[in-house]
Parts: structure tokens; C-alpha cells; sequence
């Protein structure tokens, strides 16, 4: 599984080259858009994220010590 799973995002590190559904690609470029990102980077976000709650992925630990912007 893992040597799959390289394979992808190697395929995945040029994802202007991957072909989405109209519908897939509208919501992408919506939600790139909204979140002010390239599509590419956004999709890269989603992939990164997907992989970490599966568990093929180490979760990234967030630093909670840090200052950090706006109000709770």
C-alpha cells in the first residue's frame, strides 16, 4: 500500500495534469477562491489531510503554545 500511495503523489506533484468531473473541478476552484489558494495547493491540502486521518500519514502536531490571531 505504501509503495502505491508514493506513486500517487508523485503522479499528484503535477495535479493540473489530473482530469476532474465539471462538478469536482467547479467546487476546487470555488473553494480555492474562497480560501484565497491556488487550486493546486488546495488540492494538495485536501490529499495531505485525507492521508493523515487515514492513518498513512503521521498527524502534524500543532504547536499550542503559540500566539495566535483573533479572539476565542
Amino acid at each position: 500500500m505504501q509503495i502505491i500511495l508514493r506513486r500517487a503523489a508523485l503522479m499528484l506533484r503535477n495535479v493540473a495534469g489530473v482530469p476532474l468531473e465539471p462538478a469536482t473541478k467547479d467546487a476546487l476552484i470555488s473553494i480555492a477562491a474562497e480560501m484565497k489558494i491556488g487550486r493546486s495547493d488546495l488540492i494538495k491540502i485536501i490529499l495531505r489531510e485525507w492521508l493523515e486521518t487515514n492513518a498513512y500519514l503521521p498527524v502534524r502536531m500543532v504547536n499550542e503554545d503559540g500566539e495566535t490571531e483573533g479572539s476565542a
